[in-house]
Order: C-alpha cells, then structure tokens, then sequence
C-alpha cells in the first residue's frame, strides 16, 4: 500500500468542483431502467449508451471520475479503445463496481447486507490490470419499523471496512457508501439519527482495520425526509443536519464527499448539494456521485437510437456542470431554465 498514491488520487477524484458519474448500474437495474423506456435490452445497447455518455464533449471538465460495471471496463468504446484507456485519455480516472449486490440479511427480516468479498483480492488484481483507480462498494440500510438493526448496520459496515481494506492494498482508492435509504414514511430527524449511527459505526470499524482515512471517499445519502414523509424538509434543514451528521462521524483527513442521489429530483439533488456547500466549513471537498440524478434525462433523449447522441450528451453535459456548480455553492434553481 502507497499511501501518497492512495491519496493523490482520492485528492484527484474530489478536485476543482468537479463530481463522480456513477454509471455501474448492474444488469437488472440497466434492465430496468431500458424496459420503462421501450428500449431493446442487450449488451451492445448497454455498451453503446454508456459510449454516448462518455464521449460527452465537455464531461471532463466537470467529471473526474466513472464507475464502472464489471462487463463496461472490459469493453471498447464505439472508436475502438477500451473504456479505462478512453476515460484516462481525457482526464476522467475509471473506477470499478465490486460488490455482488445486497442480498437477504439471514434472520433479520426486510434487511440486507452486501455480498461481494469472496475472491475480492483476485478481482481487485484483476481490475487494477484492467486500469481502474478507484471502486465502489455500497451498502443499503433501511428505515421501518423496528429497523435497521445494530447487527445489520454491524456487518455491512465491517464489509465496506473489508473492501476498503483490499482496495488499499492494490493501491486503489475506495468509495465507502453506506446508503440509508430513502424509502419509506419516516421524517428527517429518523433519517440524521439513522444515519449518524451508521457513519458512527462505519469509521469505527475502517479504523479497526487500519484503513487509511487519506486515500478514501465517502458516499453517503443527504439527511432528507422519507420519500412518503407527509412533511417534507426543506433545503435548508437537509444542509444543516447533513453537514452536523458529517461534521460528528468523518475525520478530517477524508479527502472529500461525493454525494449519492438517492431517488431525488435532478433539482433537489443540485439545489441540496449547493446548500450543503455553502454552509460547509470542514476542510473535506463536498461534491457529487449521481447516476440517475445526472442520465436519466439524457437516457430518454437517447433511447435506443444513436443518431439522438449529440442531443443527449448536451443534456448529461448540462447537468454535469450544474452540479459541479453546486460543488462549489455556485448553483441557482433558475439555471435549470437556462
């Protein structure tokens, strides 16, 4: 392990405002997300829109980094290059997606834990071969009744500890995301205590393992309302308990903060991220890893059909650069009409 490396790049991945594009989706999310669409779901279609959103002219000045899946990093963009040469060409670090999925947690009902660490070193050997810089491994804790449990926030984070362990070894860096998810009733201030105890119990367990907190990023949710919360925060209340949960848990010597979506509005996710920066005053960089929140738009322009490309790389260029807007506290609501 390079610790200098390791930091170096984690430095890289949150520098000049710019943010993570987070297109790992696995199979069956990708397959679902093409079949809402009506668009024809096989490997060349998935290769073909990842391709789109990559040669995206001006992503780079706003991207630093993609995550990729396991069947992208193996594959070659439309001209010929590998996707990891591509991205490194144009200043854009690949990164990997190496958890299995979250599966069934045994004897804890309605919660799961991520699946992925069997021969993790061998695949981490693999990826570092195949270009990658960085990789991802996500947790997912749910809010209801009775839950999450302490076992399961426990294990998932002893597993994200596990993982970040292995990358650091292969001198690559881990994004470390433990998602309370959004699902569900239950009002903001559930969601700070939640989330607080997770990214409690998160850095307890990285600094059991000796991971090194200068050669990672964190991935967390923003502390919001339930999805189904008949009252619903506003953008003020989710910066401040965002920032108070960050400022309690994340030592300061994590280079940065890369946001995840969550299932918020293209709006919401920039306008929150704004806010959060401007009231942010811990030495970390806060900035954005969002999927949908950044291609959903751009997918439906494309939708299948390649001779939409240009079109949909303006709409994913767009939302790029009002997110890394919003990194740096610069994002206004009436930019979204420009």
């Amino acid at each position: 392990m390079d610790k200098k490396i390791l930091n170096q790049i984690a430095s890289q991945m949150v520098s000049e405002s710019k943010g993570i594009l987070a297109m790992d989706e696995s199979h069956g999310t990708c397959e679902k997300r093409f079949n809402a669409l009506g668009i024809t779901v096989n490997e060349e279609n998935r290769r073909s829109y990842r391709d789109m959103l990559v040669t995206a002219e001006s992503l780079p000045k706003y991207i630093s980094g993609a995550i990729l899946f396991d069947e992208t990093i193996k594959q070659k963009i439309s001209e010929g290059t590998n996707f990891p040469d591509f991205l490194n060409k144009i200043g854009i670090l690949p990164g990997i997606k190496v958890d299995t999925g979250a599966k069934p947690f045994s004897c804890h009902e309605n919660e799961k834990i991520t699946e992925g660490l069997d021969n993790l070193p061998q695949r981490m050997e693999e990826y570092k071969s195949l270009g990658a810089k960085f990789a991802k491994w996500r947790a997912v804790i749910t809010i209801a009744d009775n839950i999450p449990s302490s076992a399961c926030m426990i294990a998932n984070s002893h597993a994200l500890a596990r993982y970040a362990s292995i990358c650091q070894e292969f001198d690559i860096v881990p994004i470390v995301e433990p998602e309370v998810l959004m699902d569900g009733s239950h009002d903001i201030h559930k969601c700070f205590n939640v989330t607080n105890t997770m990214q409690s119990i998160l850095f307890e367990e990285l600094d059991k393992l000796d991971v090194v907190n200068s050669g990672i990023i964190l991935k967390p949710n923003m502390i919001t309302s339930g999805a189904n919360c008949e009252v619903q925060s506003d953008t003020n209340e989710i910066a401040e308990l965002t920032v108070k949960c960050l400022g309690n848990n994340v030592p300061k010597d994590v280079p940065g903060i890369a946001f995840l979506s969550g299932g918020q509005s293209d709006e919401d996710a920039s306008n929150n991220l704004n806010e959060i920066n401007k009231l942010n005053n811990n030495p970390w960089k806060v900035t954005f890893s969002y999927g949908r929140a950044l291609q959903l738009e751009a997918m439906k322009k494309w939708n299948g059909d390649n001779n939409n490309n240009l079109e949909a790389q303006k709409i994913i260029s767009k939302r790029s650069y009002l997110n890394s807007l919003a990194a740096s506290g610069k994002y206004e609501l009436s930019m979204e009409n420009q």
